[in-house]
């Protein structure tokens, strides 16, 4: 265990006579004491160092260590400053030391310099080089971090060192010699530190800057010079601010202008045209300070002036406008303030340069176009003051050009110029101005309209209000006329010039508002004009004083002293308006009170001034009532009154008023007077939802029916339904009318349907109002509520006749014939709530079924499907749920698939929605409410729905809920799950058990969750899977006591903390409790459940899952049959690829190799059933089995079975482990699962299983090169993927690779090294050399000593026999090389190999025969004393080859193996078989295949050397058989056909018994023509003399020959004829058929080949020769 810092600290800190490191051997040495600080701080730097290198890894405590390190190396300094810094100062010194350790030594020194303060001069000299030279030494990228500190550190050491420090920086500085960059860095860090004490250094440095401006070429130094520039200038600027504190000699701002001009110029003349983009960024920065100097000198400020065009040039380039226009600004504005404009000449450039920023479009390149844009009006409000003529002209200029974006652009800076704060513009600018946009009043575009409008606006914003009288307020006028008749009248199609006309519109109303504001006055009028103003105005805020002045005026008049006035008094009757319109209009307002300066009371006290005129029959009532009323409000405040007990009070005091005027129509008059008022207030608007209530009360009150019904149309159509609020109050105003007149509202509204005649195309049409089109959703709405509000307040017997119809046929028929809006949804909503509500008000409402239930349900599952699911911002599906509950509660009832329908749509209505904020009152209202009317809801239909399949419906409803990654949806969810499953457990109990997998699966979902990131749905999991628990436990009888639940409900107080591993071993100890209620089956659906969760949710919920699997399988993998281990297993190899974190998929992988442990068979063969190419996680499952070397083994065994199996017969499974072992598996997963075996897995575990694995491998290459070479896992990858499968995932390839894997392991190298290069793998991968591959991988396996021959042998052998093709011809290939060589002999093997053989001779396949005849002659190179053994055998079988085959190439093959065999026989081992071969031999002389002819001279030629006394003259007759073929075909045209031929011939020459022959074969040259010619004439002349007839024969032979297909034996042929014919007899001459050889010669010359011509021209000259006595002469 490490030590703790702060004893490693202080181990370092009395650590002081260790000696010192090697590093600093070649530095002066130290005093003792030195030497020991020396020591104390190397070795806190390295513990720096290396505490700095572990803070990646370890966390906060190696940052701990450091920063002890450095406290300890402060506290020293404190009080030993000289000496740690010298210490520090030659630890700098080391050679080779790291950049961060000198990072930390030079923040050490900082603030060691910093809490010092005054140093030793000796030690800040040294401190001075040493970081000088630092800084000036930059080899590389961390050069710049070592120069960067060391330059911080002179700063530092110039607060109380100024003088040495600035010494060494000026030491480098020096004319005409460019510096290092950090001393430039490094000066301007010290002017900006100390200015005073810079100053005097200041004149010195920049003209030694600029001496050096010419020798600056690379980017970064030009930069870095800009930058010091930069603050020089800034800090020369502060010291002139400050001169009065300097006590320094004085520099006049003059004196730095000098200086400063220079290098202006070169700048903006040199620099600025770099191509550089961060040069001219630098150099335009650093532009700024050096104006702020320059441009107040006279003299420069005319010389700045003439680099203006540079500066604009650089507007065409790429660099930030924003930073150019900001210098121009700076230079304008000064011109304007000293008076001295820039040069007129320069003024069209300027203008024009300007005008391009504000009019086009900014690139993507420039981010401060809009900063660039204000910074250009700036420049032209000081050109403005400058010259406001020459500005107005070029304004104009650009005006007359038509474009929108030049005319805006200019208008704009127009409005800038003309809203110039101080100094403001002067008249005659902004008449110029003015002058400028009258010319453009007539453009219509949009934009331009706004620019003109905004101008308009700033002018009377700026004090000119004067100035826009006439045309201004003219063109607003028509501006907002125009706008709203455009908005007004706008198209569909046209969306964006609708925008923009409200964009206008808007910038006019803006514009209406600033002119009002700035424009004031009022006439007064007499009060007649008053009063009707106050019945007709809109701008209700003026209504307080006017009526305040009325009430005055009309008390004056009623006091005053002129004798009518006195008869008016005594009447208190004056001239008004109707008094229903004037009474209707205050009433109103007065619904509002405290709006408009308390506008209730003054309207109060003029009601009761105007009672006698009003209505006199209300007067006395009013002098009573209307105090009442002004006194409630004189109590309260607008703050302190309650709305609808003032408004209650107002309709107390109309229905009051009313009575007064019983018996007479002054209340319909009122009425239609409220009803004409409707139009003249905003919706919505308190005094509008008054008026309808008063309206409502008023018509309720009417005695005549008729004109009420007149009064009800009215109100209908005129009604705008597009407003909700509009339609509320029309709603409302008829239910209260509905109480006393129920008929004539029921007749009103029939009679408005006909009216409007219902139907698709009549909706549109406005009957009275033409300026409000009606929508016909809202029209609808509004009656579904009207008529649902007749339901809800007619009578309960008017109720039950009423109720189907027409009242809800008229609800579902409106709202079925419509788009349904939201609106609608609402109307609907809310009438089938008042609707049902009146139904359960009946007396009896079991009784009654209403048959619209269906109807009406299924509306509202399509209104809450049509709700948003992720947030609640309308009651919608609250009322829709309501509605269904209230519906639910109506006969008939919903049946069970209803039920469950209602419960998924509700759940994912109200689960998904999101909390509400804290402080979001009406959104948590409407949220809770949602939750309370789901929960009344889920209640009543889960009553109806309690069985297990109700039970998995309802959890599989919740089930994405409960994985949800949100987790207020998780605990709404879980919350709503426990609800659920306690009226389950509650309702049904034991009665009706779960169906099988059900528990599983139920405890599967929830399992996980006990580990949810939020605590409370840890918790109510907890509550689910106990609750769970005890029905399960219930229902099977199982053991489930106290001390369970109690071990539960431990866990569940567990799971309150915070700690992620304490939850997650709390869960682990909770599936142990529920483990022991598990069957196989329950187990299985569980980790089913488990895997499909895992990647749902978040890292902690896999842990959880991967841990439930984990400790079940633990528990219960020996109890799981075969078929539920593939299940299983299967489960977690689908879900194992998406699973990303190796802390889960490690106990999956685990898991895995559990059930492989206990269950192989079904487990091995699940896995070769996976897919290819084999993913990551299936390599990552065999990579685990290859670390366990025992279990890895038998896995290989295991898999070498399953290759090996299609080599044996198809055996009958006996068991379940049997069916799984047996199953059919892909042979190229497992061969790249035996190669990734091997490769894991050490030489030494894998060298045993060496031949097993070699034969294996084999027999598969073998078997990919047959038919059934055919992957199942091909079908398999066109499954899974789309193409085929990669290239180097063939059968051929792995086992390749597996095979030189195994052999690179093999103890013998020099093996591996052969098959490399005698190209074997090559050889094995194509298919055509793959039995060459073999064999020659054979041979060398056996010339190997260490390759496991026996082993090897008996899998070869057992190959042999296999029923399957290719691995017959495979295994036989390897048995032809092991036949040339003992080991079979050795082993014991002989017997049953030449049994295999023989049969492989008698098969159909062709390559397998040849192989057999092959190995069989081979038998003669491996145990040539065992071939006379299995003589009969051998011959037996290659001379039935030549017999009965028809393939050239078994002919070939049994001819060379007798010609092998022939040479371990003698003449009597042959027997019989001689002359059988003899004859067969001879017949292929003449084959036109050149291989046979060639084995069969051969084998001819091996017939002689065995022929011995018993066989003599059986063989002299086949050699004078033989004779011709063999003189002719040593002219063959196969070389070797000829060599062999001519040395079969030489070998029979003795049979002639001629010794002249004999010795002429011996001296010919089987090569030359003149001695074979010589050879043929010595034979015919042997023959001639002793066998005349042999040499007839011959000739007639021969002549058969010239129409062989073979141009060289007709040559030939032609040239033995002519030797014979020279050779023959007369006698013999006699007997020959002149004509017909003289007919045969002749028509070869008519033959292709030419020597074939000349060759028998050459014989017909013979035979003229030998005829001509004969044949007469031609005539």
């Amino acid at each position: 265990m490490s030590k703790e810092p702060e004893e490693e600290m202080a181990e370092s800190v009395t650590d002081f006579n260790g000696d010192p490191p090697e590093e600093t051997e070649d530095l002066e040495p130290l005093e003792p004491a030195d030497s020991g600080t020396f020591q104390q701080v190397t070795n806190l730097l390295n513990i720096m160092d290396s505490e700095a290198a572990k803070s990646d890894t370890a966390g906060a405590g190696p940052d701990l260590r450091k920063a002890l390190a450095s406290v300890i190396i402060m506290e020293k300094a404190a009080t030993e400053p000289c000496v740690v810094m010298n210490a520090l100062i030659r630890c700098l010194q080391v050679p080779e030391i790291s950049t961060q350790r000198k990072v930390n030594i030079y923040s050490i020194l900082q603030e060691i310099i910093q809490q010092e303060g005054e140093l030793e001069e000796r030690c800040v000299q040294r401190l001075v080089a040493v970081a000088s030279k630092e800084m000036r030494e930059i080899p590389e990228v961390e050069g710049y971090m070592k120069a960067e500190v060391a330059s911080d550190t002179l700063v530092a050491l110039s607060r109380n060192h100024f003088s040495m420090v600035m010494y060494e920086m000026q030491h480098h500085l020096k004319p005409l010699d460019l510096t290092d960059e950090f001393v430039l860095v490094t000066l301007a860090k010290l002017a900006n530190g100390n200015v005073f004490e810079f100053m005097p250094y200041m004149g010195i440095t920049l003209a030694t800057i600029f001496t050096m401006l010419r020798l600056v070429n690379e980017a970064k130094m030009r930069q870095v010079v800009c930058s010091a520039m930069e603050t020089f200038c800034e800090t020369v600027q502060f010291y002139l601010r400050h001169l009065e504190d300097s006590v320094y000699p004085v520099m006049t701002e003059e004196q730095f202008a000098i200086k400063l001009f220079p290098m202006y110029r070169y700048f903006v003349t040199v620099w600025l045209r770099s191509r550089n983009l961060e040069v001219k960024l630098g150099v335009i920065k650093s532009l700024k300070p050096m104006l702020n100097l320059l441009l107040p000198n006279d003299d420069l400020r005319e010389q700045v002036y003439d680099y203006i065009p540079l500066l604009l040039a650089e507007y065409r380039g790429s660099l930030e406008a924003l930073f150019i226009t900001q210098v121009l600004r700076q230079i304008l504005e000064m011109s304007v303030i000293t008076g001295t404009p820039v040069p007129q000449m320069q003024l069209h450039t300027i203008f024009t340069e300007l005008h391009l920023q504000v009019c086009t479009k900014a690139s993507a390149q420039q981010q401060y176009s809009g900063q660039n844009l204000r910074e250009v009006e700036q420049c032209f409000i000081a050109l403005a003051h400058s010259f406001p003529k020459e500005l107005m002209k070029f304004f104009l200029s650009q005006m007359e050009l038509s474009t929108e974006a030049i005319r805006v652009g200019t208008l704009t800076l127009i409005r800038a110029v003309v809203g110039a704060d101080e100094p403001r513009m002067n008249i005659k600018t902004i008449c110029l101005a003015i002058r400028v946009v009258k010319n453009t009043l007539s453009d219509t575009r949009s934009k331009v309209r706004m620019a003109i409008l905004r101008i308009i606006g700033q002018l009377a914003l700026s004090g000119f209000q004067n100035r826009i009288k006439g045309w201004g307020l003219k063109y607003v006028s028509m501006q907002l006329t125009l706008s709203t008749y455009k908005m007004t009248n706008r198209r569909e199609s046209f969306h964006q010039r609708d925008l923009e006309e409200k964009m206008v519109h808007k910038v006019t109303m803006d514009t209406v508002k600033i002119i009002t504001s700035s424009i004031s006055g009022m006439t007064n009028e007499f009060w007649v004009r008053l009063l009707c103003y106050v019945v007709e105005t809109d701008n209700m805020e003026v209504l307080t004083p006017i009526c305040i002045s009325l009430t005055n005026l009309a008390e004056r008049q009623l006091h005053t002293a002129d004798p009518e006035a006195s008869e008016a008094s005594r009447s208190r009757h004056v001239e008004l308006p109707a008094p229903q319109k004037l009474l209707a209009r205050l009433l109103v307002l007065m619904s509002s009170p405290y709006e408009g300066e308390g506008r209730g009371i003054a309207m109060l006290n003029l009601l009761r001034t105007l009672s006698q005129s009003i209505a006199p029959s209300m007067a006395d009532m009013w002098e009573l009532e209307i105090p009442l009323l002004v006194k409630y409000l004189e109590e309260h405040t607008k703050f302190t009154w309650h709305q609808k007990t003032w408004e209650d009070k107002l309709i107390q005091f109309l229905r009051h008023s009313l009575k007064k005027t019983r018996g007479s129509n002054w209340s319909l008059r009122l009425g239609k007077e409220l009803n004409n008022q409707i139009e003249s207030f905003e919706s919505p608007s308190l005094e509008k939802s008054f008026l309808y209530r008063a309206l409502g009360f008023t018509l309720a009150t009417g005695l005549e029916a008729d004109k009420v019904e007149v009064l009800l149309l009215e109100l209908l159509y005129k009604t705008d339904y597009g407003k909700d609020f509009d339609r509320e109050g029309v709603i409302l105003c008829f239910g209260l009318c509905a109480r006393g007149q129920v008929k004539t509202v029921l007749n009103v509204l029939h009679e408005f349907e006909e009216r409007i005649q219902e139907s698709e195309q009549s909706w549109q049409i406005g009957a009275w109002r033409k300026d409000h089109p009606w929508r016909r959703e809202t029209v609808k709405s509004a009656l579904m509520v009207m008529y649902s509000c007749v339901a809800l307040h007619c009578h309960w017997q008017t109720l039950l006749s009423h109720v189907e119809h027409p009242i809800t046929a008229k609800i579902i028929h409106h709202y079925t014939s419509s788009s349904q809006d939201i609106s609608l949804k609402m109307a609907f909503m809310k009438s089938v709530v008042q609707v049902t509500s009146a139904i359960e008000n009946l007396k009896d409402p079991e009784d009654f079924q209403f048959t619209q239930k269906t109807t009406l349900t299924a509306i509202l599952v399509g209104i809450i499907k049509a709700e948003p699911t992720d947030n609640l911002v309308s009651p919608v599906r609250t009322m829709a749920m309501d509605a269904l509950s209230h519906l639910s509660q109506v006969k008939p009832s919903y049946s069970t698939e209803e039920n469950s329908e209602l419960m998924d749509i509700s759940m994912n209505s109200v689960i998904s929605l999101q909390p509400p904020g804290k402080d979001n009152e009406s959104i948590k209202t409407l949220h809770t409410n949602a939750l309370c009317a789901l929960e009344r809801l889920m209640e009543g239909l889960m009553q109806r729905q309690l069985d297990p399949k109700g039970l998995q419906e309802m959890v599989h409803l919740l089930e994405k809920w409960i994985l949800s990654e949100k987790e207020w949806e998780r605990e709404k969810a879980m919350n709503l799950h426990l609800h659920l499953m306690q009226i389950y457990v509650q309702s049904i109990g034991v009665c009706i058990p779960l169906k099988l997998g059900q528990f599983g699966t139920l405890v599967g979902l929830i399992a996980p969750c006990t580990c949810d990131s939020h605590k409370r749905t840890r918790m109510v999991s907890t509550d689910v899977l106990s609750s769970l628990l005890d029905l399960h436990a219930s229902q099977t009888c199982a053991s489930w006591d106290a001390s369970k639940e109690l071990e539960l409900a431990r866990c569940k107080e567990a799971l309150q903390g915070p700690e992620e591993e304490l939850i997650l071993s709390v869960s682990a100890r909770i599936a142990k409790v529920a483990c022991v209620q598990f069957n196989c089956d329950e187990v299985v659906s569980l980790v089913q459940k488990l895997c499909e969760n895992i990647g749902a949710m978040d890292p902690q919920h896999d842990n959880a899952s991967v841990t439930w699997i984990s400790t079940f399988l633990q528990i219960r993998v020996k109890e799981l049959e075969e078929d539920k281990v593939a299940e299983v297993l299967g489960a977690i190899l689908v879900h194992l690829p998406v699973v990303d974190l190796p802390e889960v998929r490690r106990p999956l992988i685990e898991g895995i190799l559990l059930l492989a442990h206990y269950h192989q068979e079904p487990v091995l063969t699940s896995l070769l059933r996976q897919p290819l190419p084999m993913q990551s996680h299936l390599a990552e499952v065999w990579l685990a089995v290859a670390e366990n070397v025992p279990f890895a083994r038998t896995m290989l065994h295991g898999l070498l079975g399953r290759l090996q199996s299609w080599l044996t017969p198809k055996a009958n499974a006996t068991s379940k482990a049997d069916v799984w072992r047996l199953a059919a598996v892909d042979p190229l997963m497992a061969l790249c699962t035996v190669h990734l075996l091997i490769k894991k897995m050490d030489k030494d575990d894998t060298l045993d299983l060496f031949p097993d694995l070699v034969y294996t491998l084999l027999m598969q290459l073998g078997g990919s090169q047959g038919p059934e070479a055919a992957s199942p896992v091909l079908r398999t990858w066109r499954l899974v993927h789309a193409g085929a499968l990669p290239e180097e995932l063939n059968l051929r390839r792995i086992t390749i690779k597996a095979m030189k894997l195994l052999f690179k392991r093999l103890n013998s190298g020099q093996l591996a090294h052969t098959l490399e290069d005698q190209g074997v793998w090559a050889l094995l991968e194509s298919g055509t050399t793959f039995l060459q591959g073999a064999g020659l991988l054979a041979r060398l396996c056996i010339q190997n000593p260490g390759s496991y021959k026996q082993r090897l042998s008996e899998l070869v052998l057992r190959g042999m026999a296999s029923e399957v093709p290719s691995c017959r011809v495979s295994s036989t290939a390897v048995c032809v090389e092991f036949m040339s060589d003992p080991v079979l002999y050795q082993e014991k093997l002989l017997k049953p190999a030449v049994s295999l053989l023989e049969k492989g001779v008698d098969q159909q396949d062709e390559v397998l025969c040849v192989l057999s005849l092959r190995a069989l002659g081979n038998m003669a190179l491996g145990v040539p004393r065992k071939v006379r053994q299995y003589r009969k055998l051998l011959l037996g079988r290659c001379l039935w080859s030549l017999r009965d085959s028809g393939s050239a190439v078994v002919l070939s093959e049994g001819m060379e193996a007798l010609a092998k065999i022939l040479v371990e026989l003698r003449e009597g081992d042959v027997g019989s078989f001689f002359d059988a071969i003899s004859k067969q031999c001879r017949a292929f002389f003449d084959s036109e295949t050149d291989v046979l002819r060639f084995r069969a001279f051969l084998l001819f030629g091996r017939l002689a050397r065995v022929v011995r006394m018993s066989k003599k003259h059986f063989f002299k007759g086949e050699v004078k058989r033989a004779w011709v073929p063999l003189l002719l075909h040593c002219q063959d045209p196969c070389p070797d056909a000829a060599r062999a031929c001519r040395a079969t011939m030489y070998q029979c020459v003795h049979f002639w018994g001629c010794k002249a022959l004999e010795d002429s074969s011996g001296r010919s040259d089987a090569s030359g023509a003149d001695e074979m010619t010589a050879f043929q004439t010595t034979l015919c002349s042997f023959l001639t003399q002793k066998k005349p007839a042999v040499l007839y024969d011959f000739l007639l032979e021969t002549m058969t020959y010239v129409k062989s297909n073979l141009s060289r034996i007709r040559i030939a042929s032609c040239n033995l004829a002519g030797v014979i014919m020279k050779q023959m007899s007369e006698h013999y001459l006699k007997k020959l058929d002149f004509v017909a050889l003289r007919n045969s010669l002749q028509e070869l010359q008519l033959d292709a080949d030419p020597g074939v011509r000349r060759a028998a021209l050459e014989t017909l000259k013979v035979l003229d020769a030998c005829c001509h006595p004969q044949l007469p002469a031609p005539p």
